[in-house]
């Protein structure tokens, strides 16, 4: 199945209800992680064969939990997109010389084949407007560039969340599903990790 469509005023009140919630809980995502959690975000970020000087976006950046571990990699550009700019403050705070978009993905506007890799680390099930997102961001990468969407704490966790979330939170795909909806945008799945505490997909842009 394609994904879910919402009506332009549903996402907007989604991101809203969104952008409300993280502004006030930014201290709930700095240091110390759960055990296990940094290793596990080592393995996602290694799972995009970062090159040198490559561009990175990070979507649903919060306090910018991946990027001292994307740096190691020495890209050239790493820019962090979120709805809450209070997350980003605490982002710019944390680490000196990372973009900051406050925005929704599906509306940024950075040049056509500009981005190499693009992280969407524990917050698929929080993008509203999936068919927007990802139609966008197919335009924004470059052929060969990696489309990782992972959750260092796995589907499971998303599951429990889903009971007290005041907002949708949609499911991440199975691997067959994944094929499917990620084909529509322009990209190959190239691995796939399902574990109860890990999920990794990582989708190669077609040239």
């Amino acid at each position: 199945m394609p994904f879910q469509t919402r009506s332009k005023e549903e996402i907007e009140r989604i991101n809203r209800r969104q952008q409300e919630l993280f502004d006030g809980i930014v201290h709930v995502f700095e240091p110390p992680l759960p055990e296990g959690v940094p290793e596990r975000l080592e393995q996602i970020v290694a799972a995009a064969a970062i090159q040198k000087e490559e561009a990175v976006l990070d979507v649903g950046a919060g306090t910018g939990i991946l990027v001292p571990i994307i740096r190691r990699y020495r890209p050239g550009r790493i820019i962090a997109c979120d709805l809450s700019e209070k997350m980003l403050e605490q982002l710019r705070s944390n680490y000196s010389g990372v973009e900051t978009l406050a925005a929704d993905v599906r509306d940024l506007a950075l040049p056509d084949a500009s981005l190499d890799v693009v992280f969407i680390n524990a917050c698929y099930p929080n993008i509203a407007d999936k068919p927007g997102a990802f139609a966008n961001i197919s335009r924004m990468m470059t052929p060969a560039g990696r489309l990782v969407i992972s959750h260092p704490l796995g589907k499971r966790f998303v599951d429990t969340l889903k009971k007290t979330s005041p907002f949708p939170l949609d499911d991440f795909p199975e691997k067959s599903e994944a094929q499917r909806l990620f084909a529509i945008y322009g990209f190959d799945l190239a691995s796939f990790v399902d574990e109860p505490a890990l999920y990794i997909l990582v989708g190669v842009k077609r040239g």
